[in-house]
């Protein structure tokens, strides 16, 4: 063994793991609100994490898409079989301002459309 080295020094500690943070911790909570098109206003939230160096959290949200049921943007149980898409456009402090990005139907309800071939 050469003179000045210290076997010891180089070598970890036996059982030695890093602690395991709770990941909600780092995140953060922001309202969705429908456009005017729509009865109710708020719908629902989403999650993202905290800004961060030069991840701005508002500007990662930004162009995110998120379905909702029809029947829950307009109180009426009549349009669940429909879904719409609707993209973020802009935040404003913690609240996300939507727009229309598209429009869906269930499975069950395009199945119970199609008839079958006997």
């Amino acid at each position: 063994m050469a003179v000045g080295k210290n076997k010891r020094l180089t070598k970890g500690k036996k059982g030695s793991r890093k602690k395991t943070l709770d990941p909600f911790l780092k995140k953060e909570w922001y309202k969705l609100q429908a456009p005017a098109m729509f009865s109710n206003k708020a719908f629902g939230k989403t999650i993202i994490t905290k800004t961060a160096g030069q991840k701005i959290a508002s500007e990662e949200l930004k162009g995110r898409v998120v379905e909702v049921c029809l029947a829950d943007l307009q109180n009426n149980e009549d349009f669940a079989y429909r879904k719409i898409k609707l993209c973020i456009e802009d935040v404003q402090g913690y609240n996300c301002i939507t727009n229309f990005h598209g429009m869906d139907m269930t499975r069950d309800k395009i199945c119970s459309m199609i008839q079958k071939r006997q």
